[in-house]
């Protein structure tokens, strides 16, 4: 691991940069509106983004540092946390609708709450990606801050019927400020042990992985517009092989 500094530095302002991507994703929602195709569209990137990342970089790299069982059970306990968070915590999950204003303004709230606990296994995964190698927490950073736009945006149009722009925005900023506090978080248990680092990957791995499975495909369900999502997710393929060439592992 590099100088205290240095690496850790990095990691925070990469979190902030990538969460900053957040504000782009309601300022599109605002311009355009409640348009079902592009929100398919965004959502199957964003899911193929997140899967891709944490299938094809996150877990491989804990397997070959920590080997099949750590990796397993790391995985294992990330999608059990994220699950439980969803049963134990209030929030809504995204794309559902709401009619009456003052649901709408509750459902706000609580759609960005949602998100907030979407943000910081990301910023996790940032952090320990970093550490164990800084090509890939580049290449995990720069994903994210993709996939963020239209999972923002997925969440800001539901949320546009409240016409309140200074409540979307601050959501956007809560929601985009979790994931520097993930990644501080996993610099901090990393910092103690860094033998967790490996481990640590695989966790975040499975938390993306049943965000993904768990609120993005259903909500693209809801749109109805399979055709689009799955063009959503040819285009993360895409993205996922251009970034592979722009940031090669060292």
């Amino acid at each position: 691991m590099d100088s205290f500094p240095a690496s850790y530095l990095a990691v925070v302002l990469l979190a902030f940069l990538s969460g900053g991507t957040t504000l782009i994703g309601v300022a599109l929602a605002i311009a355009i509106g409640n348009n079902p195709k592009m929100t398919a569209m965004g959502i199957g990137f964003s899911t193929g983004i997140m899967m891709l990342i944490s299938l094809c970089e996150l877990v491989p790299e804990s397997l070959r540092i920590a080997g099949t069982d750590t990796t397993s059970l790391s995985v294992g306990l990330g999608a059990v946390m994220i699950l439980g968070l969803h049963i134990v915590i209030p929030h809504i999950h995204l794309g559902r609708e709401q009619t009456a204003p003052t649901v709408e303004l509750r459902a706000a709230y609580l759609i960005a709450f949602g998100l907030i606990l979407h943000d910081v296994p990301e910023g996790f995964a940032m952090a320990n990606a970093f550490l164990a190698s800084p090509s890939l927490g580049i290449l995990v950073a720069v994903a994210i801050a993709l996939h963020n736009i239209p999972e923002e945006f997925a969440m800001a149009v539901p949320a546009v019927a409240v016409k309140n722009r200074a409540l979307l925005f601050k959501a956007a900023i809560f929601s985009g400020l979790a994931e520097p506090a993930g990644a501080i978080l996993g610099l901090l248990v990393v910092h103690v042990n860094p033998a967790l680092n490996p481990a640590f990957m695989a966790f975040a791995a499975g938390a993306m992985v049943m965000v993904s499975l768990f609120e993005l495909v259903p909500m693209a369900r809801k749109f109805g517009r399979p055709g689009y999502f799955a063009l959503g997710l040819a285009a993360s393929g895409l993205v996922y092989l251009a970034l592979q060439l722009l940031v090669p592992e060292k």
